[in-house]
């Protein structure tokens, strides 16, 4: 999940680049999305394996 926020955020930086400011906004916002749930999944499965001690 982590690969596809990089890569949304790489697509967001070349649109931003090249001036296509929608794309850039959406492609931002979805990796913005994935970086969070990658977060919370990550906290939930480390907080597993502590409690599985």
């Amino acid at each position: 999940m982590l690969r596809w926020t990089i890569i949304f955020l790489i697509v967001a930086i070349i649109a931003a680049i090249f001036g296509f400011g929608g794309i850039a906004g959406a492609a931002t916002g979805i990796a913005k999305i994935l970086f969070f749930v990658f977060i919370v999944l990550f906290v939930i499965s480390l907080i597993s394996k502590i409690a599985k001690r």
